[in-house]
């Protein structure tokens, strides 16, 4: 279909790909093409969370699923959250493969420094209070940044999905799970480059009442190293992929036909 384009939609931390279903839903009626990966350290994949550690476990479902792409192939990557950092290293793997990276209320790394000083920079501005009843593990010790987290039912109710229906929080209990942050492997240099990651042209969609990755964040990911675009969904939670589908589902469509 002419216009068609193919949207590959990557996880954030403890979820899958399941809170993707209801944006894919105005996509695939504009003919779109949907692909959605569940990542190495989240919901459905086969690896069990014990056995992933090194950060090639983790993007090995969406390395390989690019990999599998004809040579001519391009698709339109959309991280959410530190879905963020798993959709940067696929563009520095392969750049020929995406047309833009669409970044939603996700983290933003620059081929400047390293993912993983981005990482320990967002925990490191994250008083423990505030992630209420989150499992935090830590593998040097509680003086340390955490190396893993599960997010608590009170947390998602009130920060992840504080604009969603009961209904999906619901779901969001059933299926959330822990998530590593591959701290040491995302900290080594050159990870990112500006001949491939920032030869590709990316897109910032920001959330306004995003209380998870907060807006000041946002905008110092976007001033720091500014996208192409930046869009802004007013009143959006951290989920904008359930509370705000119109909006986003719009704003991928512009994306879809201006790349």
């Amino acid at each position: 279909m002419e216009g068609m384009k193919h949207f590959v939609f990557v996880d954030a931390a403890c979820f899958g790909e399941w809170p993707w279903f209801k944006v894919r839903i105005p996509l695939q009626a504009a003919g779109h093409l949907i692909t959605t990966i569940d990542m190495g350290t989240t919901a459905l994949n086969a690896k069990s969370f014990y056995e992933i550690y090194p950060l090639s476990d983790l993007m090995e479902p969406l390395l390989k699923f690019l990999a599998s792409l004809k040579a001519d192939d391009k698709v339109i990557l959309v991280g959410h959250s530190y879905g963020g950092i798993s959709i940067a290293l696929a563009m520095e793997k392969f750049p020929q493969k995406v047309s833009v990276g669409v970044f939603v209320s996700a983290f933003m790394p620059t081929y400047k420094s390293s993912p993983g000083a981005l990482i320990e920079e967002y925990l490191n501005r994250t008083p423990l209070e505030s992630l209420m009843d989150c499992l935090l593990k830590f593998d040097h010790g509680v003086d340390t940044i955490q190396s893993s987290i599960c997010f608590g039912p009170e947390y998602m109710k009130a920060k992840v999905f504080k604009n969603c229906t009961e209904s999906i929080v619901e779901i969001a209990n059933q299926k959330v799970r822990t998530t590593k942050f591959c701290k040491e492997d995302i900290s080594k240099g050159s990870l990112l480059t500006k001949e491939r990651y920032g030869s590709i042209d990316r897109i910032y969609v920001m959330c306004g009442d995003d209380e998870v990755i907060e807006p000041e964040f946002q905008r110092e990911m976007i001033e720091n190293d500014p996208p192409k675009e930046v869009f802004t969904i007013s009143g959006a939670d951290h989920m904008p992929m359930l509370s705000k589908v119109e909006e986003l589902s719009k704003i991928l469509e512009d994306i879809a036909y201006k790349y």
